[in-house]
């Protein structure tokens, strides 16, 4: 029997969707010896995939409530209740799925953690130094700080657009480490800096290496885990954000009193010297770490049966981890399919929403903290981790709230009813400090959906690999496209620490952005509705049938 024949009647191979499982399963099964010798296993694993229960459902009578029902068609009652919300795994989970599950969750979402961390280390350490003496040092003047955090985001923007491409064509373990070195390298540049320019133009190439970054773990996180089990992993990953931010600040404060002109450097500098360090030791590991896809895995620490029952997990989650070999990436049909979808247009509005709803990277928290004239340089950067601090335990909330409960509009919802009311009070701005510091410490309930949102999408384009690293890019590019010249309107250093414009802005997105989650809701719905036998649903309505007759 050839690798990647299925033993299933042929009916059922094509009514599930079923693709051949290709030769390339790992590297090391190159052998035909040992390729021989796996072919039992490989085949039992195949074998060991069982169509859902079949449910059919009467919808003659069908509440109008259940339209927040967003799992209605997505899972029928059998897997639905085999739920648990205060399970970490699904009940229905094997021996070896919950440990393939523990394997991805060290591998996958513990490092891109590590990576995610660094990342936001070296892209909010900006804020960090300019209020540590940078702005000083090399002559920042009106709203250099805003241009500057401006051309970063250009420069994600400019090189997300290959990663259309890459995200499923390229080896992710071997292509996310290098991008890696590549930043750390230019962080190590930073410490140099002499002008705005320089500084600049380091900025620049930093966001260049970091775009693809973000869009590749949340790729990564939709091509191994499934639908009840993304949000949760994404939120792991977002926690490095937080990490960032928060580890930014103590780290310049420990630094400024450490070794503020040791050897002759401004405490700023050698701020971006450690980041970078820190870097590129982060960078190293990934290339043992990362495991890839399904489709394309060389980890050193997965078996080819547990390749084999990751991609088994991917048919019962009716997710397609293969590209047909005869589409080109300029295909018209492909491209006509992605024009005319509600994807493209729904998803990236919504995304747009996501991006501008959030007042943290503004770094107005700081320069409100700096403008009280209360404390010293080191006091304002430990000062300044309190609030990405709280905001991992809003995190947390969230991403298990959208999981553990089947509800990932609901968790929006409630992250953002926080959001509004903290920038409805900074916009304010004429209330007792006590109010403005528990505002500054609901900032980041903006972005506490975002694992949420990605998981959502990674769901919704879930049957085609390719069309999906496409919508990806493109919602992830137009977001931050917008960020980089609203920013420059909304944020203006000189306006500092009052953002008038800014905290009206961000609540007026995050309104925006809870009108627009019943949007894509509905569309979910219905796409899940067309789809729904994949989902082992069978919809009836006995009042049509009785009509007919």
């Amino acid at each position: 029997m050839p690798v990647g024949s299925l033993v299933l009647d042929p009916l059922k191979r094509l009514k599930w969707g079923f693709l051949p499982v290709e030769r390339h399963v790992i590297d090391k099964v190159d052998a035909t010896d040992s390729e021989q010798e796996s072919l039992p296993k490989l085949a039992e694993a195949e074998e060991s995939y069982e169509i859902p229960e079949i449910e059919y459902r009467d919808e003659s009578n069908r509440k109008w409530y259940k339209f927040f029902d967003e799992y209605e068609y997505r899972q029928n009652k059998n897997r639905r209740g085999n739920h648990k919300w205060y399970h970490w795994f699904n009940k229905d989970d094997t021996p070896a799925e919950r440990k393939l599950v523990i394997k991805l969750d060290i591998l996958l979402c513990f490092y891109s953690l590590m990576a995610y961390w660094v990342k936001y280390l070296d892209q909010t350490n900006l804020n960090n130094a300019y209020v540590s003496g940078m702005k000083e040092s090399i002559d920042m003047k009106g709203n250099d700080l805003v241009h500057t955090q401006a051309v970063f985001t250009v420069g994600t923007i400019v090189f997300q657009i290959p990663f259309m491409y890459i995200l499923y064509k390229a080896p992710l373990n071997y292509v996310l480490p290098s991008l890696d070195l590549c930043w750390s390298l230019f962080t190590l540049g930073a410490y140099r800096a002499n002008n705005v320019g320089h500084l600049e133009a380091m900025r620049f190439f930093i966001g260049c290496f970091e775009a693809p970054a973000y869009l590749a773990y949340m790729y990564l996180f939709g091509s191994w885990y499934k639908v009840d089990e993304i949000v949760r992993r994404s939120m792991v990953y977002y926690i490095g954000q937080y990490l960032g931010v928060l580890t930014s600040g103590l780290l310049q404060g420990a630094i400024f009193d450490g070794m503020n002109m040791k050897d002759g450097l401004e405490g700023w500098r050698w701020m971006f010297i450690i980041d970078a360090v820190i870097s590129i030791v982060v960078g190293i590991i990934g290339f043992y770490a990362i495991p890839g896809t399904p489709q394309k895995c060389y980890s050193i620490f997965l078996t080819d049966e547990e390749i084999l029952l990751a991609r088994k997990r991917l048919k019962d989650n009716s997710t397609s981890y293969t590209v047909p070999v005869d589409r080109a990436f300029f295909d018209r049909k492909l491209w006509r399919k992605i024009l005319t979808s509600w994807h493209i247009y729904v998803l990236s509005l919504w995304n747009i929403f996501c991006w501008n709803n959030n007042n943290g990277t503004s770094g107005a928290y700081l320069l409100w903290i700096k403008s009280l004239n209360r404390y010293s340089v080191a006091k304002v950067n430990q000062l300044g981790a309190i609030s990405p601090a709280i905001g991992i335990l809003w995190l947390i909330l969230t991403g298990c709230y959208a999981d553990f409960f089947h509800s990932r509009w609901q968790a929006i919802v409630l992250s953002q009813i926080l959001n509004i009311t903290g920038n409805v009070i900074l916009a304010a701005w004429d209330v007792p400090e006590g109010a403005k510091w528990f505002a500054f410490m609901l900032q980041y309930t903006g972005w506490a959906m975002a694992p949420v949102l990605y998981g959502w999408m990674n769901d919704i384009c879930r049957h085609d690999p390719q069309y999906r690293a496409v919508i990806l890019v493109t919602m992830n590019m137009l977001a931050q496209t917008s960020t980089a010249w609203i920013s420059v309107l909304v944020w203006k250093t000189v306006e500092a620490p009052r953002y008038l414009k800014g905290f009206t802005f961000t609540a007026c997105s995050a309104f925006c952005l809870v009108l627009w989650t019943f949007v894509v809701l509905w569309f979910y719905k219905r796409q899940e509705r067309q789809q729904s036998e994949l989902n082992g649903i069978v919809i009836i309505d006995k009042e049509m049938d009785s009509i007919k007759a």
